[in-house]
This record gives C-alpha cells, structure tokens and sequence, in this order.
C-alpha cells in the first residue's frame, strides 16, 4: 500500500521561498501521477499543481503560475513542490497526492486522487 509523507512546510516571510517533499514508501511512484494541493482555514481545499507519471506534463492553478514548481525523482520515490515569491494568501495545510494511473504524460487536478498526504504547515507571515 502506498503512503505519502509531506515535509518541508515552515514560518516563512512574504516574498521567500520553500521546498516542500513528499516522500513515497510502499509502492513504486513512478506509476502515480502526483497532485499538490493546499487547504487555508475556512476555505475549501485547492488544487495547486498536478504532475504526470513522467514529469513531462505539469499543470498548475493560475494562483500560483510562475511562482511555483512541481518536480518529481522518482528514483527517489519523492516529489517536490519549490514555492518562490510566496505571498501571506499562501498560508495553507499542503498536501501531496498519488493517483495510480496508466498514462504516463497526463495529469489533471479535477482527478479524483486516492492516496494522501497527513500534510505540511506552510505559513507566509511578516
């Protein structure tokens, strides 16, 4: 069975940078599409950033476009998300997710992702 571990998330000022990790265990990722998601206090969660099987299709939200990066090394069974530029509308739970899939170069943020994250604390703060 799958299961993923975020880390990385940290007190930040507006206008720095995180790494956050997510590290796989149980299963190979490399047959999982990867999506980032975050979810602020009263608000519903968001999807950030979705990587493919192959790390060659990345899709972000408009919130964060050029801002961040999504990355993947999967043989070291861990994803990455690098946020710059960070802003305080940034201050969110974040959350990695695995979704099994058979295409290698898709991933989409309206999937319904099956195995999750406990998520990091990412808060943006002067």
């Amino acid at each position: 069975q799958l299961q993923l571990v975020e880390s990385g998330g940290d007190l930040v000022q507006p206008g720095g940078s995180l790494r956050l990790s997510c590290l796989a265990s149980g299963l190979s990722l490399d047959i999982y599409a990867i999506g980032w998601f975050r979810q602020a206090p009263g608000k519903e969660r968001e999807g950030v950033a979705c990587i493919s099987r192959s790390g060659r299709s990345i899709n972000y939200a408009d919130s964060v476009k050029g801002r961040f990066t999504a990355s993947r090394e999967n043989t070291k069974n861990t994803a990455y998300l690098q946020m710059n530029d960070l802003r305080p509308e940034d201050t969110a739970v974040y959350y990695c997710a695995a979704e099994w899939t058979t295409v290698q170069s898709v991933c989409r943020l309206d999937w319904t992702f099956a195995t999750w994250g406990q998520g990091t604390q990412v808060t943006v703060s002067s």
